[in-house]
C-alpha cells in the first residue's frame, strides 16, 4: 500500500506527542551454517557472520528514523537456536556466548537474541549441556538474550526441562547478585514460542525462516492512552475498541513503513511488524495507564482482564486491517517493572501474581519482569512457569516467563534495573510447597484438541 502525506504527518504528530516509536528494528539471521567440531570454530564462523551482514544494520536504521521524523528505539539481531549449531561440537558454549555478545558489540545493535533452545518435547545430551551453559553465558555477556521453549499445544510441557529451568534461574540470579539478578531479565521460557518474535529477551530466528530478514516490533501504548483518556467515561465499550483499533491501523503502518524501508536498504526481504503494546517506565507510556483509563481506580482489580481481553483484539484487529504482514505476538505485554502503571499498582497491592497469571490468558505473552524474593526455591519458580505453560498449551497461545528472584531481598522491597528495564517492586509468592509435583518431571501430554490432523 502507498503512504499519503497525511498519514505521515498524522503519525509524525503521534510521536511528538504521545510516544510513539518503533521499538525495535531487529534482524534474523541464520547461522545454521556456522556449525564445526569445535565451539572455536562455530564462534569464528558465527562471529563473521553477524559482523559481515549486519555491517549496515544501525547505520541504515538511524537514516530512515531521522528522514522520516519517527524514534526508533533498538536495533537488533536475532539469530538460530544456538543449542542447534552447539550440537556435536566440542567446548563450553559460554565461549561461543561471548563471541556472539562480542559481534554484537561491534556492530553496534542493543541486544542480540537466540541463546536458546527448544525443548518441549525432550532435550539431547548436548542440549542439557547447553541449557546448564546458561546461567554462566548471560552472567558474563551484556547484549546477549535468552530463551527456551518447554512446552507447545502438539507436544504437551516437558515438565524435565521447567524443573532445570528453575535452577538455571535461580543459579543466573546468585551470580549477578550485585546487580539485583540482572542476568534473569535476558532470559524467558516459552510455550508456543514464534520465529519471528523482534521482541527481547525471547527474539530468535525460527528453523523455517530463511537467511536472513527485516522484523519490525512497533509500541504505542501512550498514543492509545491518550485516546482512551480522550474518548471520556460514557464512550460504550464496542466504540472505544473501534477507537483502539483504527490507531493500531496507524501504528502497524508507520512500523512498516520504517520496516520494508530498511530491509530495501539492506537489500533483505521485509519480514513482519509485530504491533505489540510493549511500555516503558516513562510515565504516559503504560498499558496499566489504558486499562485505568477505561474506569478502574488502578490495573489489577475487577474486571480488568476483561478490559486486557479488549484491548488486545483490538490491537491484532486493526494491525491485521493495515498489513498483511502482522507477525509475532502482536497484542499487549504486561512486563511489571518496565511499566510504570505496572510499578505503582503492584506497590499499592493491587496487583499481583495471580491476577498477571489471569491476564495472560488474554495477552500477548505472560508473567513478564517480575521481582520475587531471592529466597524462592527453584522449585516454586518452575511451578510458576508449569502454571503459565500450562495456559498457553490448552489456549494454543504463546505464553511466557520472566521472573527475577532478587538475591537479598524481601517482598515489599524495591529493585532498581535502569533504563528500559527499570524498577520492581518485589512481589509475594504463594507460600505453600510445589515441590513434590515438580520433582516427579516427565511430561504434561499434549491436550486432546492437539489431535487436529
Amino acid at each position: 500500500m502507498e503512504y499519503s502525506q497525511a498519514e505521515i504527518l498524522q503519525t509524525v504528530a503521534m510521536t511528538e506527542m504521545e510516544h510513539l516509536d518503533v521499538r525495535t528494528v531487529t534482524l534474523g539471521l541464520s547461522l545454521r551454517d556456522c556449525g564445526g567440531d569445535t565451539i572455536s570454530i562455530v564462534a569464528q564462523r558465527a562471529s563473521e557472520k553477524i559482523r559481515q551482514t549486519a555491517a549496515r544494520l544501525v547505520k541504515t536504521v538511524d537514516e530512515i528514523g531521522e528522514e522520516l521524523g519517527i524514534r526508533i528505539a533498538n536495533k537488533r539481531i536475532s539469530v538460530t537456536p544456538v543449542s542447534m549449531i552447539t550440537e556435536g561440537a566440542k567446548g563450553d558454549p559460554v565461549d561461543l556466548a561471548r563471541a556472539i555478545d562480542a559481534a554484537a558489540e561491534s556492530v553496534g545493535v542493543d541486544f542480540i537474541g537466540g541463546y536458546s533452545a527448544l525443548v518441549q518435547k525432550g532435550a539431547t545430551r548436548s542440549e542439557t549441556e547447553f541449557l546448564n551453559s546458561i546461567p554462566e553465558a548471560l552472567a558474563s555477556t551484556k547484549r546477549l538474550c535468552s530463551s527456551v521453549n518447554a512446552a507447545t499445544t502438539r507436544a504437551g510441557i516437558n515438565m524435565d526441562a521447567v524443573g532445570h529451568i528453575g535452577r538455571i534461574i535461580k543459579d543466573a540470579a546468585e551470580r549477578t547478585r550485585d546487580h539485583g539478578g540482572l542476568a534473569c531479565a535476558k532470559f524467558v521460557c516459552f510455550a508456543n514460542a514464534v520465529e519471528d518474535n523482534p521482541f527481547m529477551a525471547g527474539a530468535f530466528h525460527g528453523v523455517s525462516e530463511g537467511e536472513a530478514v527485516i522484523n519490525v516490533g512497533v509500541s504505542g501504548p501512550g498514543v492509545v492512552h491518550h485516546a482512551v483518556r480522550q474518548a471520556g467515561t460514557d464512550l460504550p465499550l464496542q466504540e472505544l475498541a473501534e477507537t483502539i483499533k483504527k490507531l493500531s491501523f496507524k501504528l502497524a503502518r508507520a512500523g512498516e513503513l520504517v520496516g520494508r524501508e530498511a530491509a530495501r536498504r539492506m537489500g533483505l526481504p521485509f519480514g513482519i511488524i509485530d504491533l505489540s503494546l510493549a511500555p516503558t517506565p516513562v510515565p504516559g507510556d503504560s498499558v496499566a495507564n489504558i486499562i485505568e483509563a477505561m474506569g478502574f481506580e488502578r490495573a489489577g482489580t475487577h474486571g480488568t482482564t476483561a478490559a486486557l481481553a479488549l484491548l488486545t483484539d483490538a490491537v491484532k484487529k486493526g494491525g491485521a486491517m493495515a498489513s498483511g504482514s502482522v507477525g509475532g505476538m502482536s497484542g499487549a505485554f504486561i512486563p511489571v517493572s518496565e511499566d510504570a502503571g505496572m510499578i505503582e499498582a503492584a506497590r499499592m497491592g493491587a496487583l499481583s501474581l495471580d491476577k498477571l497469571e489471569a491476564w495472560t490468558s488474554v495477552c500477548s505473552v505472560g508473567i513478564d519482569m517480575v521481582a520475587v524474593p531471592g529466597s524462592t526455591s527453584a522449585e516454586t519458580i518452575a511451578a510458576i512457569i508449569a502454571d503459565e505453560l500450562a495456559i498457553g498449551v490448552m489456549n494454543n497461545k504463546t505464553t511466557a516467563v520472566r521472573i527475577i528472584p532478587v538475591p537479598g531481598k524481601n517482598v515489599g522491597d524495591m529493585v532498581e534495573f535502569g533504563g528500559l528495564l527499570g524498577s520492581a517492586p518485589i512481589m509475594a509468592v504463594n507460600a505453600f510447597s510445589s515441590r513434590d509435583f515438580i520433582r516427579r518431571g516427565g511430561r504434561i501430554p499434549a491436550p486432546i484438541h492437539s489431535l487436529r490432523n
